[in-house]
């Protein structure tokens, strides 16, 4: 029996797969647009495309993110590449973004950066390089460094440099040991903050558990992040993390232990803490 887009989507449905997710996919297997399946449901699928189309809709259905299968993601207005390798970039963590790009611009707007070319951005932890190339788009003068302790997210990373055609540096490296002994005017983390045994880590079991959760109450990774902040901040620089929603007051008293000022916690669009940073004192 012959397989039609009406069809293929109903089987995706009935198995739990979510609608926009399989029209995601379906449309990637015709080579066409979302608008193109709704208008012609009755359209049926050859037997290749019914092939690709069932082991998409298995893994899927197993949980598997949509970004893998697809192979990319769009981030803060950058189509970027993903794999198994990085975490698939969330929209929350554009949250991050903005803030650093706001801090960036009045950076620019005290003139930081005349002497040597711009100011200077390192993620850490930069994964996909979804912060740091988000980051590099909105402020081309930036000199931005992402380090990974993962060689293989560094050549996702180093694959969406090239395809957005921004350069950043790319560097090796265990979070601060990356930057040897630079400094820099802000600094940015998406680190793992997931607490072991947390419910829902196995609904994210297809991503790198490396970059998904530390171990132990999900903070090891902020403690070892803001420990070596003031080494790495130049005075007037600020760091920027990423925390669960339930971590907001952990974070901010790491922050003002380690000697950080103007501490402040956002929230996302759900309205849960999401992300705060603290200012190394000191003028620039």
């Amino acid at each position: 029996m012959t397989t039609t887009v009406a069809g293929a989507l109903a089987d995706a449905r009935a198995r739990g797969v979510e609608l926009l997710d399989a029209q995601l996919l379906l449309a990637r297997v015709l080579a066409t647009t979302r608008t193109a399946l709704i208008a012609h449901g009755e359209r049926p699928l050859a037997a290749d495309e019914h092939e690709r189309w069932s082991a998409w809709l298995r893994r899927r259905s197993a949980g598997e993110p949509v970004a893998y299968l697809l192979g990319e993601k769009e981030f803060h207005g950058l189509v970027l590449e993903v794999s198994p390798d990085v975490l698939v970039p969330r929209p929350e963590t554009e949250l991050v973004v903005d803030w650093a790009s706001e801090l960036l611009g009045q950076l620019a707007e005290q003139g930081r950066g005349d002497r040597d070319g711009g100011p200077s951005v390192v993620d850490l932890g930069t994964g996909s390089g979804a912060i740091a190339l988000a980051l590099k788009r909105l402020h081309p003068q930036a000199r931005v460094v992402g380090i990974d302790v993962s060689a293989a997210a560094l050549a996702v990373a180093a694959r969406n440099a090239a395809r957005t055609g921004l350069a950043i540096e790319l560097v090796a490296g265990s979070w601060w040991d990356g930057a040897g002994h630079r400094s820099f005017d802000v600094a940015l983390a998406n680190p793992p903050y997931i607490a072991a045994g947390d419910p829902h880590l196995a609904a994210l079991r297809h991503e790198p558990m490396l970059a998904l959760t530390p171990g132990g109450d999900g903070l090891e990774a902020l403690r070892t992040i803001v420990a070596g902040a003031r080494a790495h901040l130049l005075p007037g620089g600020w760091i920027v993390l990423e925390h669960g929603f339930d971590q907001g007051a952990a974070v901010r008293d790491l922050l003002a232990r380690a000697g950080l000022a103007a501490i402040e916690t956002r929230r996302d669009l759900a309205g849960q803490e999401r992300a705060t940073a603290g200012r190394r004192p000191g003028a620039a």
